[in-house]
């Protein structure tokens, strides 16, 4: 199964600590190097990276990356990176073959989340949103969260920043069906900017958005110096594994 992962966008809030937000690095590894690792280990075989700020530097960056893992990464270039992420989506899931595995590229994940939307998400469904229901935890913050409201069956009722009442946490990582996109234009077409959660909650309103709730498994999103500081104090022993199995790291300290 292919990975798509999104880090086409700017990371203003990183900025201070990189100029590219999924080259930031956790305790001396980048961001997006660790993703990459889980991925694999969840048992991802390809990689596609949608690409924009700084691309050249990420894409060579991914190059090395790729002969060091010894799996194929491809970058996909987005012309107009400031557009919102349900773009990066339609552009990078043209490059992946049925279902995929979705992931941003500031989020990082016990790789139990990521194998279990492999095995776990229904069929019958057009996306499975990994979800956290632990709405107060320190590690989410709610001044950025994507919020969800899940209907009685662990389906999605509605998703977005602003929403009222909700239930849960978007926690940045997906299992995609070819459904996706489509719900993506269909959003763009009726008006929206084209976010993902537009698209989501496109699938949502067809029953076709589904939930794993990921109960207490780890995972942060790193969108600011405070949740970088948050990220290196807990991360590192949930990537032991991953860094054992598909080798050793390049450490930038």
């Amino acid at each position: 199964m292919d990975a798509l992962i999104i880090a086409a966008g700017y990371g203003s809030r990183l900025a201070a600590l990189s100029p590219s937000k999924p080259l930031t690095p956790v305790c001396g590894i980048p961001i997006i190097e660790l993703s990459i690792r889980q991925a694999v280990l969840a048992g991802i075989t390809r990689v596609v990276v949608v690409t924009g700020h700084e691309a050249n530097r990420l894409e060579m960056f991914l190059a090395d990356l790729s002969l060091r893992l010894g799996i194929a990464i491809v970058p996909v270039r987005l012309s107009d990176w400031s557009t919102p992420n349900g773009h990066s989506v339609i552009a990078g899931a043209t490059r992946c073959e049925g279902n995929y595995l979705l992931m941003m590229a500031d989020h990082l994940f016990d790789v139990e989340i990521l194998s279990r939307l492999i095995t776990e998400a229904p069929a019958d469904c057009g996306l499975t949103l990994a979800i956290d229901r632990r709405i107060d935890s320190p590690l989410i913050d709610p001044e950025d969260a994507t919020w969800v409201e899940t209907d009685t069956r662990g389906m999605i009722r509605a998703i977005g920043k602003t929403i009222t009442p909700y239930d849960a946490v978007d926690c940045g990582a997906f299992l995609a069906t070819p459904e996706l996109a489509p719900a993506i234009r269909a959003a763009i077409a009726s008006g929206k900017a084209g976010s993902l959660s537009e698209g989501v909650q496109v699938l949502a309103a067809y029953n076709r958005a589904a939930t794993l709730d990921i109960e207490d498994a780890w995972w942060i999103d790193i969108d600011d110096p405070h949740y970088h500081a948050l990220a290196e104090e807990t991360a590192m022993w949930h990537f032991a594994q991953a860094l054992a199995e598909t080798g050793p790291a390049e450490i930038d300290r």
